[in-house]
């Protein structure tokens, strides 16, 4: 039994699993982000370790014998949150996340100081990135920078929880923008111009290898034996990869979470920042990915449910049921964007609204522009060299049939699904686990999933979301001016 642990944003799930092919039991615990000023997004990081506990606990209610077989953990977690610690190995203050936009200003003084920045850290400085995130504590608040001894990514934060060991994978942080993406080492000179100590940055490590054990008093807490070794890892995005067996050049998915992302295993390495791609190391030895990034993904879709107070897959049905109306656009940056924009101060509306306009195609609308940011991302993705063909899809926001049909349509390729694909990250960490204790093989351990199904494209749809894929695209030209002057 492997036990892979992905701490997501809204939720830490956890999953064990059996083999590389079968997820023996799943379990969720719940998380809040917190807002205090508009464009921030923050978690506590003591609340992913609760959650953590939690997940782990609903296992053993379910499954108590599977805990006790457990022979490696694997993490998983969103990526480039800052958990800025003191010397006492305790967080100076909320966790700044993956999703905040504060950093924006400082974005273009790092790229001022540094203009090749994207080259070495593959991807142009965004806001959401970790890097930004500590230059912006040192001109914000440096009572808190003047005390950091530590950095660490959300997962690692429940790694140092776990064993002690302050410690990351490759492509997690990639993701910071400390990583010189080609070495797969801390670059000093990215360090030196987002004034942080290379002394903070946790060991780095293939995602593959151990990077400690559990402690007795993790597993004590957790019900698990002691002495487990704990997987080095991934950030979501590529233990998602692994999960699916992405490992091999060429081989690519869609992510529909919280965020979303269109991911390409590469080679080699690729950068590509003027057009916002991410060019990163995957958690797998000598293979990068080139990734297109989505701050919104499937979340618009929770959002508007949230607002009219109806359950996603009613509206669903309702958006299937309801006329078309190419008079309605939404924008869906309810959180700025990443790919291909890099603008982190756009915002979500509708237009075309009318007296006659249903929820039903206000809920089409939100579908429509998802699929439309992700022809965007793959638009960079050619721009870039990288054609996309026959993506799976991976993530909760797949569980809509009309939301992958809508895809397929859009992006005009086959969009697949494998069977168990909503576990994803955390299967994907449960694999690596299985490689860092030794039992087995990557390339065995990295097995595609069963088919579940295949969404074909439909030339008819294909040419209707052409014209309106324009409109939209303008309408995001349009509004962005307002937006800029914001403030």
């Amino acid at each position: 039994m492997y036990l892979g642990i992905d701490i997501g944003t809204s939720a830490v799930k956890a999953v064990i699993a059996d083999g590389p092919e079968r997820v023996a039991a799943t379990a969720t615990a719940p998380l809040t982000v917190s807002s205090p000023h508009p464009g921030w997004s923050e978690q506590a990081p003591e609340a992913w370790w609760k959650a953590t506990i939690a997940a782990v606990a609903e296992l053993k209610e379910h499954h108590p014998g599977a805990l006790g077989a457990v022979r490696g953990i694997g993490l998983s977690g969103q990526m480039h949150g800052a958990v800025v610690l003191g010397g006492d190995h305790r967080p100076l203050r909320p966790a700044i996340l993956w999703n905040d936009g504060r950093s924006a200003a400082v974005c273009k003084d790092l790229t001022e100081a540094l203009p090749a920045i994207g080259d070495i850290s593959g991807a142009p400085a965004m806001p959401g990135f970790t890097a930004p995130k500590v230059l912006w504590l040192a001109e914000a608040e440096p009572d808190v920078h003047a005390r950091i001894a530590h950095i660490l990514l959300p997962k690692d934060f429940v790694r140092l929880k776990l064993t002690g060991d302050l410690a990351t994978d490759m492509a997690d942080a990639a993701g910071t923008m400390w990583l010189d993406q080609a070495s797969r080492r801390w670059s000093e000179t990215v360090c030196a111009a987002s004034r942080t100590d290379p002394a903070w940055l946790p060991e780095l490590y293939e995602g593959t290898a151990a990077t400690g054990t559990l402690s007795r008093n993790a597993s004590d807490t957790l019900g698990l034996p002691p002495g487990i070794p704990v997987a080095a890892g991934g950030g979501d995005a590529a233990a998602g990869a692994m999960g699916i067996g992405a490992i091999d050049d060429g081989d690519a998915f869609i992510s529909l979470g919280t965020s979303g992302q269109l991911f390409v295993t590469t080679a080699d390495y690729r950068p590509k920042p003027e057009a916002a791609l991410h060019a990163y190391a995957h958690c797998v030895p000598g293979r990068w990915f080139q990734m297109a990034a989505m701050l919104n993904g499937a979340s618009p879709m929770q959002w508007f449910a949230g607002a009219v107070d109806a359950k996603i897959a009613t509206l669903l049905a309702e958006a299937d049921a309801a006329p078309p109306d190419d008079g309605l656009l939404f924008l869906p940056y309810l959180t700025g964007e990443r790919t291909p924009h890099n603008d982190a101060r756009i915002r979500g509306a509708f237009y075309g609204l009318t007296p006659s306009t249903t929820r039903g195609q206000m809920m089409r609308a939100v579908v429509d522009a998802i699929a439309y940011c992700f022809a965007d991302s793959a638009a960079a993705l050619a721009a870039a060299g990288t054609p996309l063909r026959q993506p799976a899809a991976i993530g909760g926001g797949t569980k809509g049939a009309s939301v992958l049909q809508t895809l397929a349509d859009v992006l005009d390729v086959s969009v697949s699904t494998y069977a168990g694909a909503d576990v994803g990250p955390a299967l994907g960490a449960a694999r690596l686990a299985m490689v860092a204790s030794g039992d087995v093989r990557l390339q065995d351990a990295a097995v595609k999933p069963a088919l579940d199904c295949v969404f074909e494209p439909c030339a008819a749809d294909f040419d209707r979301h052409r014209d309106q894929l324009a409109r939209w695209r303008g309408l995001y030209q349009a509004l962005k001016p307002f937006a800029q002057s914001a403030g």
